[in-house]
């Protein structure tokens, strides 16, 4: 599939709130790509497989969290491909006892599954992994490979981000998206035009997002972040998101991640309920994937709120 040109279909989202605000609401359903190699993580991949691929290089080593869907989409995806890969996580504790976080842990179960090695490392360690003296260790650690940051953003995964969109969706007013590291909405930014605005929410806290965007998108000007609706930061929720988020499942028959998407769809719905988008706009949602996460979601929500879980 890295070989092709893949568009995915946009759904109409029908709710109560946007017939009374007469405004009309799409959701793109990269999700729908893959199972594990999805929205988001399957563009930012695609054209860095390609390039390992044309290098010759047998080895991806990449970065991430536990719960890192960008982790588990490579794994997958160079076992799709027949390339090794490495996996640098945060949190040395997690290798103390290996078995019990692959019980524990579904993400960096399959990651396993699909091939991954892991290679568990301290978090003051980890916040160097962008250091040539890191990177150098690594390499006479695990030998060569090619390096993807961690998220996945660099040239290449913009490049693969930015046909997310089609001609298609050239008449829609907003273009909404959630951003982690900054790769996807600077794609998405690059491919509208000058007519449309694109909405960034963020799923971390902090400004720092804007310069990370500006340096892939210049002076354009046709966009913006939302930072509202991060609910306390990175893998962060608060139980109205869930309730929401089982909600919107139900209505529209489209699943969310409790990570990225779900904070958008919320901070969406809640624009819309609060008139800051005007009437007889058309909104296009991207649907970035990691549904994935959802299992070990719930399995972290069973351990403090056993009534809590995701509808997947």
């Amino acid at each position: 599939m890295f070989f092709a040109d893949i568009h995915t279909r946009n759904q109409q989202v029908l709710l109560p709130t946007l017939r009374e605000k007469n405004i009309e609401v799409f959701m793109k359903r990269e999700d729908e790509i893959h199972t594990f190699v999805s929205g988001n993580k399957f563009r930012k991949l695609k054209y860095n497989i390609l390039e390992a691929k044309n290098r010759g290089v047998k080895t991806i080593l990449t970065f991430g969290g536990a719960y890192s869907n960008h982790i588990a989409a490579t794994a997958v995806a160079g076992k799709l491909y027949g390339l090794k890969t490495i996996g640098i996580i945060r949190g040395e504790e997690l290798g103390r006892d290996v078995k019990e976080t692959m019980r524990s842990n579904a993400t960096l179960r399959e990651a396993c599954e699909n091939g991954m090695h892991f290679d568990f490392i301290s978090r003051e360690a980890y916040r160097n992994k962008e250091e040539s003296a890191f990177i150098k260790s690594m390499k006479e650690k695990h030998g060569d490979f090619y390096l993807i940051p961690e998220g996945g953003t660099n040239d290449l995964a913009i490049k693969g981000c930015e046909e997310i969109l089609t001609n298609e969706d050239a008449s829609f007013d907003y273009i909404c998206c959630c951003v982690g590291t900054a790769g996807t909405i600077s794609g998405v930014i690059r491919s509208t035009n000058e007519d449309q605005k694109v909405i960034g929410f963020p799923a971390l806290k902090g400004d720092f997002l804007t310069k990370e965007i500006q340096q892939y998108v210049g002076d354009n000007n046709t966009w913006e972040l939302q930072t509202d609706y991060h609910f306390g930061g990175y893998a962060k929720y608060e139980p109205s998101l869930i309730h929401f988020m089982n909600q919107f499942k139900d209505a529209t028959g489209i699943p969310l991640d409790p990570i990225y998407t779900g904070k958008m769809v919320f901070g969406v719905v809640d624009m819309i309920k609060k008139g800051q988008f005007s009437e007889g706009s058309s909104i296009l949602m991207i649907h970035t994937g990691g549904l994935q996460g959802i299992e070990g979601f719930n399995t972290m929500l069973a351990k403090k709120n056993k009534e809590l879980q995701i509808n997947s």
